[in-house]
């Protein structure tokens, strides 16, 4: 009797186990993950993100993702500070996007954005990295342009140095 309530219970972790895994693409398994912090007026508030460093995962973004957790999302990483405009197409759940400066300031924030839709949405200047995080998150948290997001795991070009290297003596 242990023996097939310890299998039921197996059976029933696995099914709960790959049932999560199915939200989300299986190239989602090839990305980092990090955790990023925004520090708002109502405190600090953590996400745990897929970072999207290159050009085929910021391509594909959260497309067909059906149900985005709370304290999840995607950030999108630039190599250089640039203007950056988004659109939701393919994207089935609304969010909220969060354009962050390369000094790692909230910019301005695009809440709500609409599943599906064409329509560009951009920072209002050049950023760094873009927060994705689920439709209401940014009210909720009480997040506004100005605010601070840590992205400590990650070198930007606010971190990197504007000296050039020094040559190494030849030997």
């Amino acid at each position: 009797m242990k023996l097939h309530a310890l299998v039921a219970a197996g059976i029933v972790l696995l099914s709960a186990c790959a049932g999560a895994a199915e939200q989300y693409p299986a190239s989602f398994a090839m990305l980092d993950q990090a955790e990023v912090r925004a520090e708002t007026a109502s405190g600090t508030h953590a996400f745990k993100v897929w970072v999207a460093a290159d050009d085929a995962s910021r391509q594909q973004g959260l497309m067909f993702v059906p149900k985005l957790p709370a304290d999840r999302g995607m950030l999108f990483v630039f190599d250089e500070p640039q203007q950056a405009a988004f659109w939701m197409k393919d994207t089935v759940v609304s969010l909220d996007l969060v354009f962050i400066d390369p000094a790692g300031q909230v910019m301005n924030i695009a809440t709500n954005a609409k599943p599906e839709s064409l329509d560009p949405i951009f920072s209002h200047g050049p950023v760094i990295a873009v927060l994705e995080v689920a439709a209401g998150t940014a009210r909720r948290i009480q997040l506004a342009p100005g605010d601070r997001v840590g992205l400590p795991s990650l070198q930007t070009t606010s971190t990197r140095s504007t000296k050039p290297a020094k040559a190494s003596p030849p030997r």
